[in-house]
C-alpha cells in the first residue's frame, strides 16, 4: 500500500509541477519513446538473466506492493512456538519432537502457531536445524556457523530481485538518451520545417531522456530499495531461531534461550520481557 502511495505522489508532484508550469500534456506523451526505452531495458534484462533469475526478477516486482506480516504479534508467536519446542526437549527429551519436525503441519505444537506454520522457510529453517540437533551430538559453535551459513544463502537468494531490478534502473537513463538521440537524428531530417515542427519534435525527443531518469531514479531504483528492506525484515525470524536454538544447545534454559532470541529483534517490533512472558502464561 505505501509503495502505491509514493508512485502516486511521484507522479503528481512531476507531473503536476509541469502542468502548473503551462506545460503542455500532449506533448509528454510519447509511446514510441516508451517502447525504445522499455524494450529495449526488457531485452537487456533477459540477456543478463538466466532463466531462473528472470522468473525471480519478475516476482520481485510483486514483493515491493505486498505487505510483511512480520510484526510484534508475530514475534510473540514465534518466541512462544519456540518456547514450547525447547520446553518439550527439556521435559522429554530430543526423540519427543521427532514426529513434529518430520511433518509440521500435522504438529498440534506447530499448529498452535498458525503464523509461524504459514512461513515455510521459516518452519523449513527450524525443522532442517532441530533435525540435525536430534539426530547428532554437535556443538553449539558448529551449530551456529551451519545456520549462519543457510541464513547467508537464503538472504543472497531473495536479494537477486533487488539486485536485477537495481541495474536495470541503473540502465534507464542511458536509454532514455538513446531515445533522445534518436528523436534528434529524426528532428535533422525536418530541418527545413517551420520552427514550431521543430520545437515539438525536440521535445518530443528529449522526453526520452525525461522518461529513462524519471523511471530510474523515481520508480526502479526505490523498488530495489524496498525490496531490500522487507528481505532484511524476512532475515529477523531466522537470526531468532538461531540465536535460541544456539544459547538452547550451550546449556541455557528454554526460559533463557527464548530470552536470547528477543534480543535479536530490534525496534517497535520487539516484545518487551513483561509482553512476552504474559504470552507465554497465556499458551500454557
Amino acid at each position: 500500500m505505501t509503495a502505491i502511495v509514493g508512485i502516486l505522489v511521484v507522479l503528481v508532484c512531476v507531473i503536476g509541477g509541469y502542468a502548473l508550469e503551462h506545460g503542455h500534456m500532449g506533448t509528454l506523451w510519447q509511446p514510441i519513446e516508451l517502447l525504445i526505452i522499455f524494450g529495449a531495458a526488457i531485452g537487456a534484462l533477459i540477456i543478463s538473466s538466466p532463466p531462473k533469475v528472470l522468473k525471480a526478477t519478475m516476482a520481485g516486482f510483486k514483493v515491493v506492493f505486498a505487505t510483511l506480516h512480520i510484526d510484534k504479534a508475530f514475534y510473540l508467536e514465534l518466541l512462544g512456538c519456540i518456547n514450547a519446542i525447547l520446553s518439550k526437549i527439556r521435559k522429554e527429551g530430543l526423540i519427543s519432537i521427532e514426529q513434529d519436525v518430520e511433518n509440521p503441519e500435522g504438529s498440534a505444537l506447530f499448529k498452535a502457531y498458525p503464523a509461524v506454520l504459514h512461513d515455510h522457510h521459516l518452519v523449513e529453517f527450524m525443522t532442517d536445524n532441530l533435525t540435525v540437533v536430534s539426530s547428532t551430538t554437535i556443538e553449539g559453535y558448529r551449530l551456529d556457523a551451519l545456520m549462519e551459513m543457510d541464513i547467508d544463502a537464503h538472504h543472497h537468494q531473495h536479494l537477486i530481485p533487488a539486485q536485477m531490478i537495481n541495474k536495470t534502473g541503473d540502465a534507464l537513463p542511458g536509454l532514455g538518451i538513446v531515445a533522445a538521440v534518436l528523436g534528434v537524428v529524426i528532428t535533422m531530417g525536418k530541418i527545413s520545417e517551420p520552427p514550431e515542427v521543430l520545437g515539438h519534435s525536440i521535445g518530443a525527443a528529449l522526453v526520452g531522456t525525461f522518461l529513462g531518469i524519471l523511471m530510474s531514479y523515481g520508480f526502479f531504483g526505490p523498488f530495489a530499495t524496498n525490496i531490500e528492506h522487507k528481505v532484511a525484515d524476512e532475515g529477523i525470524p531466522f537470526q531468532v531461531v538461531r540465536t535460541a536454538l544456539v544459547a538452547f544447545i550451550n546449556g541455557s534454559s528454554p526460559q533463557i534461550a527464548v530470552e536470547f532470541g528477543r534480543r535479536a529483534i530490534g525496534g517497535a517490533d520487539r516484545p518487551s520481557f513483561q509482553e512476552l512472558e504474559a504470552y507465554l502464561r497465556e499458551k500454557k
